[in-house]
């Protein structure tokens, strides 16, 4: 979502930090094939494709999005107990393994459900909502969803029950590992946030 000049600067610059330390380090994808087996299948489906929809989808994610998120899990900037314990058994070589065989996997769509939101879902998306200064997701994450690699995280296809439960943590501060997304979702309210996750949810 589109962020003000000073958190699009910091934004940008913690991810590009995150990234030329993920290069510094060369992926091994069978290694990080069999870590995922081992540990993250049970949850993100055998490919990073969840068939549960409050598990995100990985398969096709910016590795250096996700090696971000596994750093901040196990430091506790991004609070979710599981995956703290998950994370924390993982070296910074291990991230980066599993990120990039993620990262090598296709991505399954998604579909959109509620006929009587997807219109407002789509303005929000596209547009924001000006009048209350909500952003437009698009300009951040793309047209189609695809994210910005090492910045901004690919949601095309995203189950839309976990984006509107992610929404919410940011408006609530119980996630509070991205301050660009809490000023968007504190401005938003139960319908944009479930309107916007579905709309989402079908981008391609």
């Amino acid at each position: 979502m589109k962020l003000s000049a000073s958190l699009f600067c910091a934004a940008a610059f913690a991810a590009l930090s995150f990234s030329a330390h993920a290069q510094t380090i060369k992926p091994d994808l069978n290694k990080g094939a069999a870590l995922f087996g081992g540990v993250c299948i049970a949850c993100h489906g055998a490919d990073g494709n969840s068939a549960a929809p409050v598990n995100p989808k990985l398969a096709q994610q910016h590795p250096e999005y996700l090696v971000k998120q596994l750093q901040e899990y196990k430091s506790g900037k991004r609070d979710n107990a599981i995956m703290k314990g998950f994370a924390s058994a993982l070296s910074d070589e291990d991230m980066t393994n599993i990120a990039y065989w993620l990262a090598s996997q296709k991505g399954t769509p998604g579909f959109a459900q509620n006929k009587e939101t997807v219109r407002l879902g789509e303005r929000i998306y596209r547009g924001g909502i000006p009048d209350r200064q909500i952003a437009a997701c698009a300009a951040c994450h793309s047209p189609n969803g695809a994210g910005l690699p090492a910045q901004y995280p690919r949601l095309s296809g995203q189950h839309a029950e976990y984006t509107a439960t992610q929404l919410q943590a940011f408006r609530s501060g119980a996630r509070a590992n991205n301050a660009a997304m809490t000023g968007v979702a504190s401005k938003m309210n139960d319908k944009e946030i479930a309107a916007v996750s579905d709309f989402i949810a079908g981008l391609r």
